[in-house]
């Protein structure tokens, strides 16, 4: 009878498997296959000056800068962002909020929470905040050891800055979900 069980399983993980690679949506985790909707996030750093953005890929597993938008006005700016989210596929967004290092927060961390809610009403997309201390020096120190000293001058970090904030936010996420499954 146990036989027959643990053929019956292997059976069903291996149907599971299948289908999820037919339909292109699965990630394997131990013995089980887990279907994984596909979800691209933009990561936003939201500044008085420039936003950082950054985008996953649909599966959740990787974060590339994508490009620093310079402020012009609100209206302005939400609107490329709502452009940026259709043209990208956008189906979540995380905007950095910047906390104290004693995690209160200040006049920037009420500044971007506003803009978050601005943003989820302009583009009808889930927006989450996120704690992003540390984001901007992390990103510093990654340009520094990768672009030459005259590129680092002129370059903004705001998009490396919201791609480690969206690393970050993936590798949380993806820890939260793999002790889910192993509680079942």
């Amino acid at each position: 009878m146990a036989t027959t069980e643990r053929t019956s399983d292997r059976l069903a993980t291996a149907t599971a498997k299948s289908k999820a690679r037919q339909s292109g949506d699965w990630r394997s985790q131990g013995k089980s296959a887990v279907v994984v909707k596909p979800e691209r996030i933009l990561a936003v750093d939201y500044g008085r000056k420039r936003i950082g953005l950054a985008l996953s890929d649909e599966m959740g597993l990787t974060a590339q800068p994508l490009g620093t938008l310079t402020r012009v006005n609100r209206q302005r700016d939400l609107n490329r962002l709502r452009d940026t989210c259709r043209t990208r596929g956008v189906t979540h967004i995380i905007v950095g909020q910047p906390l104290h290092m004693t995690g209160e927060a200040g006049e920037m961390a009420d500044e971007a929470a506003r803009f978050a809610a601005r943003l989820e009403k302009a583009t009808g997309i889930g927006v989450e905040l996120v704690d992003e201390r540390l984001t901007s020096w992390e990103a510093e120190r990654t340009v520094a050891e990768t672009r030459s000293a005259v590129k680092r001058k002129r370059a903004a970090i705001d998009d490396v800055a919201a791609a480690v904030l969206l690393r970050d936010y993936l590798e949380k996420r993806r820890a939260s979900h793999g002790n889910l499954l192993e509680k079942d």
